[in-house]
């Protein structure tokens, strides 16, 4: 963020005490305010005086305090800051200042930030682009450094490559806040030298080492936290919940598969009190969602909602998050803490009348800045960052396409292929085809996959046959394909697939729906084929047109079938078969297939 104030300084600090005593006055003071305590569950009134970035006392209400700026919180409740410990700023598909605009709103202070989308894109230049636009916010963001650039080595190609002298020079910098999610897992596990030497590096760093351990039970999760993975938010069930509090993990549950929430919230009732290692985090938002429905605001009210006491929640997304994530200046409306809380007129609602972040003003009912008298204490302030420099446009460096490249060239008459079944958890599967004009013929009931990398390799774009995904009547492009983000495209018709892809070429990325031989909706992401310039509420709607005209492509079939799956079906580290643009792939089982071709046959 803009640079936070220092609170150490011994000038601060003994105006702050002379404050506390009552032998100056404060800079900012809240009087009548409810004060929710992270510690002990309890509600008190008090007022909260402010010095420069710091809270210098919290107090029973005193008519005699003085201040150079007061606020009436009268009826309001005081929280400390909101803290998401797991978040890509990519996936709302805004920029960083964007986001920041939007969530501090919403009483977000500090994010965790894991930038490997930029990372995967654009390498070391997306990370710069990544820091200095962190750096140049009122939101506190804490940058991780990528481990996964691409995630699953030798099974895909990403613009960039981080091995472990990388991880190990970006961890050395004092912007840097630890390792990002460690999606590698069996290969770390089966000690992998490029993974192990990421881990080792990031271990030796002293900051901390994040993980994604979706599928691992058992001895496979002991030896990923033996290895020294500290943290995950890809449970899918509570069982995951239970074994990662046991295994002592930090549990970071996450807003972007709500659908999972009520189940955590019913186990964490039955334990009767809320774990210490357990955090709230959004992951991914797409930018409607943001608009609409909030950001760790909404994961909050989703749990409140399932019945969760209010103390446990707001404690998992305060005091259990600043512990979790090293800092113990976050967390607490205590004197000698930093000066983020929020005063709220709901609870319930997390509806923040005021936000303070680093002792600055960022909302107030008027929904303007309130800035306190100028003291030598005063956070510097910085512009928005500027537009993305080269390096992270034109990042769609493919050739033109043909509807013939969606085809399949075999031989003979009949092929037994490999396919994928199924949206989210996909399973291997075979079945024979015809070959009909020298390419397999797409049966009724299945539908086409395709990707192409488009970091400039000019590779051949590889296709998969998908059983279990719907009936499709059009076709969709995407540049946000996670991890390595290259073109990816679902669909029936070659044609359509073919007129989906050129436009992201000539969009320089984003998101395009065909139908009938027409580009029925599009969102350009110019900014490494990844994010908007504009502002939420035209990307908001762009993606919501997207949505739209998906309904008339796809008949979704919650809660695998959803829109979300066409994000996350490329997602190779995962478990289980995925497509990439070196081909079928199964991490797991360490299989790598170019075609989906297993063996051909001429029939009389």
């Amino acid at each position: 963020m803009t640079t936070e104030r220092d609170l150490t300084d011994p000038a601060l600090r003994g105006s702050a005490v002379a404050a506390a005593k009552g032998t100056q006055p404060f800079d900012i003071l809240i009087r009548n305010a409810t004060v929710l305590d992270m510690v002990t569950g309890r509600e008190r009134l008090a007022n909260i005086g402010l010095v420069g970035g710091l809270i210098a006392s919290v107090h029973s209400p005193d008519a005699n305090d003085k201040a150079e700026q007061e606020i009436d919180a009268t009826g309001l409740y005081a929280i400390p800051g909101l803290i998401d410990t797991h978040m890509h700023i990519e996936s709302s598909m805004i920029t960083p200042a964007e986001y920041a605009r939007t969530v501090l709103k919403r009483g977000v202070t500090t994010v965790v930030w894991d930038p490997h989308e930029l990372a995967n894109v654009a390498g070391l230049d997306g990370m710069k682009y990544a820091l200095d636009a962190a750096s140049k916010v009122p939101l506190r963001i804490l940058t991780l450094a990528p481990t996964c650039v691409p995630s699953a080595p030798g099974y895909e190609i990403a613009g960039g490559d981080f091995d472990a002298g990388i991880i190990a020079s970006l961890l050395a910098r004092d912007d840097i806040h630890g390792a990002a999610e460690l999606m590698t897992m069996q290969p770390l596990i089966n000690g992998e030298p490029r993974v192990k030497g990421i881990v080792d590096a990031a271990l030796a760093s002293g900051k901390r080492v994040c993980g994604h351990a979706r599928g691992l039970s058992q001895r496979d999760l002991a030896a990923f936290a033996t290895a020294g993975i500290e943290t995950d938010h890809e449970l899918s069930s509570a069982d995951d919940l239970m074994a990662r509090l046991e295994a002592g993990m930090t549990v970071e549950l996450r807003g972007s598969h709500e659908h999972l929430l009520p189940d955590f919230a019913k186990h964490l009732l039955a334990l009767g009190h809320m774990p210490q290692t357990v955090t709230l985090c959004t992951d991914d938002v797409f930018p409607d969602d943001l608009l609409n429905k909030g950001a760790l605001d909404h994961v909050i009210r989703i749990l409140l909602g399932e019945g969760l006491p209010v103390w446990w929640v707001y404690q998992a997304a305060t005091l259990n998050a600043a512990t979790r994530i090293k800092r113990p200046d976050l967390g607490l409306i205590a004197p000698g803490k930093r000066a983020d809380l929020l005063l709220v007129d709901d609870l319930g609602e997390v509806s923040s009348q005021y936000v303070i972040c680093d002792g600055n003003v960022i909302k107030n009912p008027l929904d303007s800045a309130i800035h306190a008298t100028e003291s030598p204490y005063s956070a510097p302030t910085a512009d928005a960052p500027s537009p993305a420099g080269h390096a992270l446009s034109g990042t769609v460096k493919t050739h033109p396409f043909t509807a013939a490249d969606f085809d399949v060239v075999a031989e003979g008459n009949m092929a037994r292929i490999a396919t994928l079944s199924k949206p989210r958890f996909p399973e291997w599967s075979e079945r024979w085809v015809p070959i009909q004009n020298g390419v397999l013929t797409l049966p009724d009931d299945m539908m086409r996959m395709a990707i192409v990398n488009r970091h400039g390799q000019h590779t051949p774009v590889r296709v998969a046959f998908m059983e279990q995904w719907g009936t499709w009547r059009g076709a969709y492009a995407s540049t946000v394909s996670h991890d390595s983000h290259n073109l990816t495209v679902f669909g029936r018709d070659c044609t359509d697939m073919a007129i989906a892809a050129n436009a992201l070429r000539a969009m320089d990325g984003g998101l395009v729906v065909v139908k009938d031989g027409e580009i029925i909706a599009s969102l350009a992401l110019p900014i490494a084929g990844l994010i908007s310039e504009d502002s939420l509420d035209e990307v908001a709607s762009g993606l919501a047109e997207i949505r739209a005209a998906m309904d008339a492509v796809v008949d979704w079939q919650p809660p695998y079938l959803v829109f979300k799956a066409l994000f996350g079906a490329s997602l190779v580290c995962n478990k289980g078969p995925r497509l990439s643009d070196v081909g079928i792939v199964d991490v797991f089982e360490e299989r790598l297939l170019e075609s989906c071709i297993l063996e051909t046959r001429h029939d009389l």
